[in-house]
């Protein structure tokens, strides 16, 4: 029998570690299958951008995984259980069980209300694109003068309220951060973010924390009531909470608990990558979620599967980070560079040039999920039969 490898989940991650397996791993001696609910690639960083109106290029997994061996089941996962090793899924037939002898698990991440009134009823979410496109149709609805509340100074909402701001700048633009605007970046950083943002005619609210959603207002700690035709939430991301309902050791927030080569601490047989894992990055910090952080355990994991099948040499590549890319609408972005634990340098990229940084960035992820060896020969090695066979067998006394 082929041993059989199982991916949930087929973002940034789950799709680039299939991919990756799929040419390390001799056809004959793996089946891999992909999970996942829908049958393109969605380029998650870019969801901003799909939110306004912008079309993004339609990458179907069936162009992407032909002729690899990859197996795509478009199904919802439902479920996992590590001890029958079995993963539960649904589809328009029904549900049935698939069986595993490796389990990547890539399930990612959503939104994450945190618990604040009235934000699931009223708030829309940009993290995936369902939600993404809701905003897509009620931002189109919008009369000239109304507000949109961007919620979350992060990353995301960042680029959500500079997206909003430059496409319809007949709107009026909030940002309402918790701390102060950009206050993770380099004075320089920040003086360039205050200026596009103040460019842009967005109204910034700092140290706002949003205790309330309501459909015609946000409201904050100190009593301020934001007035928002649509709030857009985006104030952290939560894991998938399938893997928190199994065997598997996770963290509070539903993480699982890997080791440095992306493994279960307590399912040898089961490998995390992206925001469903806890990974431990340099510093002795665990790494934030995000595609920069994600992409590299993917590799990490599926090189260490194929090695461990194979006989090959484990990966031991540290995991480190180097910038933070932030688009500010389509003509201004910010490249702040960082240390290895991912702490502003001085160092920053503005303008023009780092929007098209920016822009490369987003390409050459997706091209990687695509390209998974990033054009370098391929070489599929053959599994050993004795490896495969000890592999499930440490996971059976596990």
């Amino acid at each position: 029998m082929r041993h059989r490898i199982i991916v949930l989940g087929a973002g940034y991650t789950g799709a680039f570690a299939a991919g990756r397996l799929a040419r390390r791993l001799r056809r004959e001696d793996v089946a891999i299958t992909l999970v996942n609910a829908d049958p393109d690639f969605v380029e998650r960083v870019r969801m901003h951008q799909l939110a306004v109106g912008q079309d993004l290029k339609s990458r179907p997994f069936s162009g992407m995984f032909a002729g690899t061996g990859v197996e795509l089941k478009l199904a919802k996962v439902t479920g996992v259980d590590v001890g029958r090793k079995t993963v539960a899924v649904a589809d328009a037939n029904g549900a049935e069980e698939l069986a595993y002898d490796t389990l990547v698990y890539a399930l990612g991440s959503g939104w994450d209300t945190q618990g604040v009134p009235g934000t699931a009823e009223h708030a829309f979410e940009i993290a995936g694109r369902p939600g993404a496109l809701r905003l897509r149709e009620r931002l189109a609805r919008l009369d000239a003068g109304q507000t949109v509340v961007v919620v979350g100074g992060g990353l995301t909402g960042l680029e959500a309220a500079t997206e909003i701001a430059e496409t319809r700048p007949d709107l009026d633009v909030a940002l309402a951060a918790r701390g102060g605007l950009g206050d993770w970046l380099s004075p320089k950083g920040r003086e360039h973010l205050r200026r596009v943002v103040g460019r842009l005619g967005i109204t910034v609210y700092e140290n706002a924390a949003v205790t309330g959603v309501e459909a015609d207002h946000v409201a904050t700690a100190d009593g301020t009531a934001i007035p928002a035709a649509v709030t857009v939430w985006t104030a952290g991301f939560a894991v998938h909470p399938i893997a928190k309902a199994t065997a598997l050791e996770v963290t509070g927030a539903g993480q699982i608990v890997v080791d440095g080569t992306m493994r279960s601490v307590s399912h040898p047989d089961v490998y995390a990558v992206g925001d469903a894992a806890m990974v431990m990055g340099p510093g002795d910090k665990p790494l934030r979620m995000s595609c920069a952080s994600g992409v590299p355990t993917a590799w990490q994991a599926a090189d260490a599967i194929a090695a461990r099948l194979t006989g090959g040499k484990l990966p031991n590549v540290p995991i480190r980070y180097f910038n933070q890319c932030v688009s500010l609408g389509r003509k201004e972005g910010l490249i702040q560079y960082v240390t290895a634990e991912d702490r502003a340098a001085r160092a920053v990229l503005t303008g023009r040039l780092a929007a098209v940084y920016k822009e490369l960035v987003c390409k050459g992820a997706a091209w990687g999920v695509a390209n998974p060896m990033f054009g370098m020969p391929t070489r599929r090695r053959r599994v050993t039969r004795e490896r495969a066979a000890a592999g499930s067998a440490v996971a059976a006394s596990a």
